[in-house]
């Protein structure tokens, strides 16, 4: 059999799953993940490759209201994620219906050219009764056959990998067979930070902040040094982030560096520090220079 490749698109709404679905996909963590939505700012690439094939899976932010610049940014990211692909990853949530902003994405997608997959993700989280009648619904919307998976349990991928293989065309091996993601060490490392921001905090605070990776270096010893900057946009935000004592900032830290870890295959010392940059979000400046602004 010829070998097969191609790059798909995954989009949806924000909190649907997207990141959790493809870090399941590929066996890795290419993508942070939180219950919050937004969490994703920027497309990433992830990588699978087998003996047979070879998916890129390009994961989005999930579509949203324009408040800022940043946001302005991150619907970029998925209108130009849909351009030179193979197939598009529609993911809606079982739990919710098909909503206005689910017909919103749809709309977008239909007349691209690109075959778009349905996948109706969190189908463990609803009864078997109100999940027939959901896919029917989305079936109704769309006019696709709507394919069941749990992305968190695994349900339903050797089936939506399955389908995927089919539509793949034949190609190349785009990227080496040991490449699970094409973001640069520090990026990773920075989004590992984040996530765990994410992850601790609340309200508004995770979305005023940007990880900067300032220093990453292996000691003599073996163990890597990473020194990071967390910015956020107001002085009050600084001192949650650090927290009483420097309690949180030390959680933060501690969390962000096991995951850091496994990313590395060994021991880090995290070096993280806050600072305030006013508005950054609606700052061309800062948002490129934290790599939130495409190069035109």
């Amino acid at each position: 059999m010829a070998f097969k490749s191609g790059f798909i698109t995954v989009v949806g709404r924000p909190n649907v799953g997207k990141s959790t679905l493809v870090n399941r996909l590929i066996g890795e963590k290419a993508a942070i993940v939180s219950a919050r939505p937004q969490t994703t700012r920027q497309k990433i690439r992830a990588i699978l490759t087998t003996d047979d094939f070879q998916a890129v899976f390009v994961d989005t932010p999930g579509v949203h209201k324009v408040k800022n610049k940043l946001d302005e940014y991150m619907l970029d990211q998925i209108y130009s994620s849909l351009k030179n692909i193979d197939l598009i990853f529609f993911v809606v949530d079982s739990t919710t219906g098909f909503g206005k902003g689910d017909q919103f994405i749809f709309d977008q997608i239909k007349d691209t050219g690109t075959e778009v997959i349905l996948v109706a993700n969190k189908a463990d989280k609803v009864s078997n009764k109100k999940l027939v009648k959901r896919l029917k619904t989305y079936k109704e919307k769309t006019g696709l056959e709507p394919i069941a998976i749990s992305a968190t349990q695994g349900k339903g991928l050797d089936n939506l990998e399955r389908i995927l293989v089919e539509k793949l065309p034949e190609g190349p091996k785009y990227y080496p067979e040991d490449m699970f993601t094409d973001q640069l060490e520090r990026d990773l490392v920075a989004e590992l930070i984040r996530e765990q921001i994410f992850h601790l905090l609340r309200d508004e605070i995770p979305y005023g902040t940007a990880v900067m990776i300032e220093e990453i270096k292996e000691r003599d010893d073996g163990m890597i040094y990473v020194r990071a900057n967390i910015f956020v946009e107001r002085s009050s935000h600084k001192g949650i982030i650090i927290g009483k004592n420097g309690k949180m900032l030390k959680k933060i830290g501690q969390k962000a560096r096991e995951e850091i870890e496994k990313l590395q295959g060994s021991q880090v010392f995290l070096d993280l520090w806050v600072k305030e940059r006013k508005k950054w979000r609606k700052n061309d400046q800062w948002l490129k220079r934290f790599g939130y602004k495409d190069e035109k």
